[in-house]
């Protein structure tokens, strides 16, 4: 489908560059099952066992330590949810194009013999490596790292390990509940988190106050150093409340010898306090194996004026020749120097230490000698040569050395950094908590290289990701809050970057980039003639502006629920399953059936399903319990409570569905009750077409699993109905195979009215549509819109970066409700996920040809 041309004029042409990225071709990465073939991951849940080493000096203890040395973390699958690539994204709205999307699905048939080779090898899950793409990974960080040692086999792969957790121990107080306000109250109820896995995470870490959370740092230090390479590094980021016990701990797991230094960087310009105001935190930087550690030194340009710290850079010589000292205007920058004006200091020419022969040095028609216990740095020529080369002058009775601050223009950092200071009001900050690129991005670069794979358990905004992605390295990161998981996922897609020159473009990103380099001249090399060394500036690579670089591909991936083991009364419906072990009815699943049995379920406009009874159900894996709908014709009702520390996923509701075609007599109600679930689990339910049984969604309202943590309930109603988004397919044009996607909302319960009510496009945050969607793999986004993105956030940094690029009337829609035109043949699939301002997903799938069969025109 041609689109208008957008004209351009030859100045705007000449300055178009390449949209490209990094890619990391030569790497691999395990072969994930993806959402749509998580069905058939229905192998055992094994659990890794982990033991402390009890004998390692120094030992802090705590409550709970004894009982913790040795613990257990189930080895789980890790599903892939999306597949972003922003160069296909970006495709869409590009200023040259003949299309408005290119078209990718293929109009042959694929071979049988292909095409069975691809789908055994899809569904052998981890046997087999696939191209490497960058992850976020939503769920509990020690799970995750532990399905990266034993399911990825990635143990001894990650170059560096960035730690960020949590400082304090009120809750709500690092959680941020939406997507679009990072104005979070620690006391204000409205401001907590609704995310179970967010709600289990406090919990685990500040159950016991400062001894939970010591047990949740040293365990995941213990997997961290696991993955680690043997010159690997790791880095904690904590505040000065809790940065002895860290130290105390990585001392335990990663031993003493291995401390490499403590970073102190500044974060603040201070506030009021009855005490010393803190304007830092802290950085504990641990190897793996310090003797193997990998390193490069970074270096920050000295002052032209003061030189360095030491402030010896005091004299200037002038274009004239003549040397003197800089008055106090002129070091502090009031005078300006005469252009061609050269500073210098000046430094002893003489090294501690007695020589076995002291020769006198004759110069300006003087003779010096060193001092006592001393000798001079250079023989007799070459003290002959520095003097030809200009560069000694006589101070008193010693000669000194002239050194010029271009000499070396640069200093070593240290372990201060009181030049990292990021104000509290930045308009780049998304996340309530959010950590200043230049802080990561020095950690980075002294310890990785070009390609190096950086893993952060803490992902927040997604600044590591964000600096890796900007430095060529390879990453992963993970979070428990979806909320965070979708803030960095908008950063990442939307960022642009300088395109790096690579020492070897033909070996690609892992042959490492063109850096700068500064002289450095040193006394001796001018005295013996030698070439004067270089030092590497590895913050600086050289910039290509003939192109300009986006983000590589990336995928969001999540921890699945567990499947439930069939009780030992019940014959296995599938032999290959073989989870864990259920759990009996809690105390708490107790009280959730009382409450539907008090409050029903509530619907649109009011209406409710409320039962006469409903009682425990014995026998089965996956419903907890059954009752009898107050009808006029009553049904039965069999009931499955979804887990308050895990999304209700698609994969947990087959299993569900597998399990309740066997129950007897048939129920007229299936009823999925969950805290959150997964996009794909709510296009399952919707898709369930079962005679005279009805599959319904139930959303529990998180009081339910909050009232501890909070002063009163939102609300009375704990269970209402969740409704499928309103999306539409929408012919466009003459052309039989040109449609639009327009997303007009979903439904949500008002907790202030008290109903459940269709919502306007307001409350979305991003929304993502696949015109060619296969149902056995993930969503794999052609156009994206952040309808909540205003003026500064969404695509309007890109579109400002790349203004020729990029046709901006285009991406201006990427902000709303209607999706750019695009082909599908009839028996395509499109696919639309919805995300909202809680980081809640849904999904909807629509079949083209069932769409305009339906008359959705």
């Amino acid at each position: 489908m041609p689109r208008k041309a957008k004209l351009l004029t030859e100045k705007e042409l000449k300055k178009i560059r390449e949209v490209t990225a990094y890619d990391h071709h030569d790497k691999k990465r395990a072969n994930n099952p993806t959402i749509g073939m998580s069905r058939y991951d229905r192998v055992a849940e094994e659990a890794t066992h982990y033991v402390h080493d009890p004998h390692i000096d120094p030992s802090l203890d705590w409550a709970g330590k004894a009982e913790g040395m040795s613990f257990d973390v189930p080895a789980t699958s890790i599903h892939i949810h999306e597949s972003i690539k922003p160069s296909k994204i970006l495709r869409s709205v590009e200023s040259i194009g003949d299309e408005y999307e290119s078209r990718e699905i293929n109009l042959f048939d694929e071979d049988p013999l292909e095409k069975r080779r691809r789908h055994r090898d899809a569904l052998e899950f981890y046997k087999h490596g696939v191209d490497w793409t960058n992850r976020f990974i939503a769920g509990d960080s020690l799970i995750i790292m532990n399905s990266l040692i034993e399911k990825e086999g990635m143990a001894g792969q990650v170059q560096m390990c960035y730690i960020d957790p949590p400082y304090g121990i009120k809750y709500g107080s690092n959680f941020q509940p939406f997507i679009n306000n990072r104005d979070v109250k620690d006391k204000k109820d409205s401001d907590l988190t609704q995310e179970p896995e967010m709600v289990t995470a406090f919990r685990d870490t500040w159950e016991l106050g400062i001894h939970s959370y010591l047990t949740y740092l040293r365990n995941r230090i213990l997997l961290a150093k696991e993955l680690l390479s043997e010159s690997g590094s790791i880095f904690i980021q904590i505040s000065d409340e809790n940065v002895h016990h860290v130290r105390e701990i990585c001392d335990e797991i990663l031993g003493a010898t291995n401390f490499v230094t403590m970073i102190y960087f500044r974060t603040t310009g201070g506030f009021e306090t009855n005490q010393l105001s803190r304007v830092g935190d802290y950085i504990v930087w641990y190897a793996k194996n310090k003797k193997e550690l990998k390193y490069h030194q970074l270096y920050t340009y000295k002052d032209k004026l003061k030189g360095d710290a030491h402030g010896n850079y005091r004299y200037v010589e002038l274009p004239n020749g003549n040397r003197r000292s800089m008055t106090k205007e002129e070091q502090n920058g009031i005078v300006k120097l005469p252009n061609g004006s050269k500073v210098f200091s000046l430094t002893a020419t003489e090294s501690q230490g007695k020589s076995n022969e002291v020769i006198p040095f004759k110069f300006q028609g003087r003779s010096f000698m060193p001092a006592a216990n001393s000798h001079w740095k250079a023989t007799q020529d070459g003290l002959e040569q520095l003097a030809k080369s200009n560069r000694l002058e006589v101070v008193g009775n010693h000669i000194r050395y002239v050194r010029y601050i271009d000499d070396f223009p640069v200093n070593p950092i240290t372990n201060s950094w009181m030049n990292t200071l990021q104000s509290g009001f930045s308009s780049d900050k998304v996340f309530i908590v959010q950590t200043n690129t230049e802080v990561i991005q020095r950690c980075m670069l002294m310890s990785t290289d070009p390609d190096d794979l950086v893993l952060d358990i803490t992902c927040g905004s997604g600044t590591t990701a964000y600096v890796a992605e900007q430095w060529g390295r390879r990453w992963i990161t993970c979070d428990t809050s979806r909320v965070a998981i979708e803030l960095a996922k908008e950063r990442l897609m939307t960022a642009t970057f300088d395109y790096y020159k690579l020492a070897h473009p033909e070996q690609g990103v892992s042959s490492g980039f063109e850096y700068k380099t500064v002289p450095h001249i040193t006394l001796k090399s001018i005295a013996y003639n030698e070439p004067p060394a270089e030092e590497t500036l590895y913050d600086q690579p050289e910039i290509d502006k003939s192109k300009v670089r986006i983000s590589g591909p990336f995928t969001v991936e999540a921890l699945p629920a567990p499947i439930n083991k069939v009780p030992f009364d019940v014959k296995p419906l599938d032999e290959d399953i073989q989870p864990p072990e259920s759990q009996e009815m809690t105390i708490k699943q107790d009280n959730w059936r009382d409450e539907m049995l008090a409050t029903g379920i509530l619907g649109k406009n009011g209406n409710k399903i409320s039962f006469s009874r409903i009682e425990p159900l014995s026998g089965t894996a996956y419903f907890q319990a059954e009752g009898e709908t107050k009808e006029a014709e009553p049904k039965r009702a069999i009931i499955c409570f979804g887990s308050e520390t895990k999304v209700m996923d698609a994969r947990y509701i087959d299993a569900a569905l597998d399990e309740a075609e066997n129950i007897r007599p048939r129920p007229g109600y299936i009823i999925f009750a969950a805290f959150q679930f997964g996009p794909e689990a709510t296009q399952l339910i919707d898709d369930m077409n079962w005679p005279n049984v009805t599959v319904l969604k139930v959303q529990m309202n998180t009081d339910l699993m909050t009232e501890d943590l909070k002063k009163k309930r939102s609300s009375n109603q704990s269970f209402w109905l969740v409704g499928q988004p309103d999306v539409k397919l929408v012919k466009y044009g003459n052309k039989n195979d040109c449609y639009r996607v327009q997303v007009n909302g979903f439904d949500y319960y008002d907790v202030k009215t008290g109903k459940v009510i269709s919502g306007s496009d307001k409350n979305i945050a991003m929304w993502m549509l696949d015109t060619n969607y296969d149902p056995n793999q993930c969503i794999e986004p052609c156009q994206v819109f952040f309808p909540m993105g205003g003026r500064k956030g969404g695509w309007n940094k890109l579109a400002k970066t790349l203004k020729v690029e990029i046709d901006q009337d285009l991406i201006e829609k990427y902000a709303g409700n209607i999706s750019l035109p695009f082909i599908a043949p009839s028996y395509a699939q499109v696919a639309v996920k919805i995300i909202d301002d809680r980081g809640i997903e849904s999904l909807r799938v629509i079949k083209v040809a069932d769409a305009m069969k339906a008359g959705e025109k």
